[in-house]
């Protein structure tokens, strides 16, 4: 098996997919026919022998890498002594040690509670609804681009119509939308920081014109948009954003389900910004691919519900919870914090001098080893190249290394590599995606 060979969908694959077909529906997309047998670190095999380069890390999911040593042992052990009794019936240890865990390292200098869910929508919504019971406001706002989830809230709050919203209204009422710092595609000659003026200066016309600052409960904001192309904001803005939620007892939402677990550089990416939200949202990385998400916020906040007012049957299972305090000691042990800065120094290094090679490359972006490619036809226009990145896409699967597309406009190209890979990996996976990129400007 090697990472050069051509990968494209064997007879094992082919069949599968056959059968995918006939027993699933069509809206559970995936990006490649290509069907996984075993993965380990940073490597995936699917069932045809075919092994990859994973630059998409289950959309985040797996920062410390697939299938960790110690993430699967602690698994085990659970899974042998007791798989779930449910924490509303019979709790258990594991739930609130790795509370604590979260509480401590979260960032903000206050007390703090976490409770636990199964996935990063169900954490967005526990937080939607923390922030109404405390605050006695009803309205929530979110960002243009910004991405949350695909159930009626979540979904409500996410900017995206396709694929994620056409067809599922009516919408969840009380949501509103406000602009995000995009510098790449700002007016022609705007600096940043006018763009960032600008921006929070829009605030203050919607409070006057949209609905009042007395009747928000909270501000929901990704530190990077992910789906919404990798944006990254200035710390002006997010500076910026936590003022305002100050000045008018506005609730800060952190939406780190992809940020978080070392992947932008920093355990949590606030912590670049400088600034702690109110209530943290938590999800993919948590875990190593279990299912588990987290609600860590100030104390007072997250005990506004009653007793019974918030949970799930399976929110928080002791063996997403070992897994849970077993990523949180991984990050720790194998500098993964620092690794991350390592890995996003080294893409970013590459995308610029591909960017002087290729004028398909219009922007160039990222926050640690959290990086983005966006692609334009036309440097001037900025026109997206989305057939172009997706053909990419493809091309990189079909010669060994797995990415993804994102942006309003589908002319991302996103990266998310496990932190556990190797620099000999790494640098295989750029050739391929340079290769890619090279045919596709032709």
């Amino acid at each position: 098996m090697t990472t050069n060979a051509q990968t494209s969908q064997g007879p094992k694959s082919a069949k599968l997919h056959a059968r995918r077909q006939e027993a699933v529906p069509v809206g559970p997309y995936h990006v490649t026919p290509l069907y996984i047998q075993s993965a380990q670190g940073a490597i995936v095999i699917d069932v045809d022998g075919n092994e990859l380069i994973d630059f998409a890390g289950g959309i985040g999911m797996q920062n410390i890498g697939h299938c960790h040593p110690k993430v699967v042992k602690a698994i085990q052990e659970q899974a042998a002594a007791s798989i779930h009794s449910c924490f509303h019936v019979m709790p258990y240890e594991s739930y609130i040690e790795l509370a604590e865990k979260l509480n401590e390292k979260t960032p903000g200098d206050f007390k703090k509670k976490t409770m636990f869910a199964n996935s990063g929508a169900e954490a967005v919504e526990n937080a939607v609804k923390i922030a109404r019971k405390a605050t006695g406001r009803s309205a929530v706002v979110s960002f243009e681009r910004g991405y949350h989830g695909r159930t009626l809230m979540t979904m409500s709050l996410t900017s995206k119509v396709n694929p994620y919203k056409h067809g599922f209204g009516p919408f969840a009422p009380e949501t509103y939308k406000l602009p995000y710092p995009y510098y790449y595609r700002a007016p022609q000659g705007m600096l940043p920081e006018e763009l960032d003026e600008q921006v929070l200066h829009h605030f203050e016309q919607f409070f006057l014109g949209e609905v009042g600052a007395d009747h928000i409960a909270a501000i929901i904001m990704e530190p990077v948009q992910g789906e919404g192309g990798f944006i990254v904001p200035s710390t002006t803005f997010v500076q910026g954003v936590r003022r305002i939620c100050d000045k008018y007892g506005i609730l800060m939402i952190a939406d780190e389900i992809q940020t978080g677990f070392a992947r932008t550089g920093k355990l949590f990416a606030m912590e670049n910004y400088g600034v702690a939200a109110d209530i943290t949202t938590m999800s993919k990385s948590i875990a190593a691919g279990m299912p588990l998400s987290a609600i860590t916020g100030r104390a007072e906040l997250m005990d506004a519900p009653g007793a019974g007012q918030l949970g799930g049957t399976f929110a928080g299972s002791p063996v997403a919870c070992a897994a849970g305090l077993a990523v949180l000691d991984v990050i720790e042990e194998e500098n993964l914090v620092e690794r991350a800065q390592v890995i996003g120094d080294r893409m970013m290094n590459a995308f610029r001098s591909w960017q002087e090679k290729y004028d398909l490359i219009g922007d160039v972006r990222g926050l640690g080893a959290m990086v983005a490619l966006e692609l334009v036809k036309d440097r001037v226009t900025k026109e997206p190249a989305k057939e172009e990145t997706g053909k990419i896409v493809t091309e990189c699967w079909n010669n060994g290394l797995i990415g993804l597309s994102a942006g309003i406009f589908g002319n991302v190209l996103r990266f998310l590599p496990p932190l556990v890979i190797t620099d000999e990996h790494l640098e295989k996976g750029l050739h391929i995606l340079e290769q890619a990129i090279a045919k596709a400007s032709k």
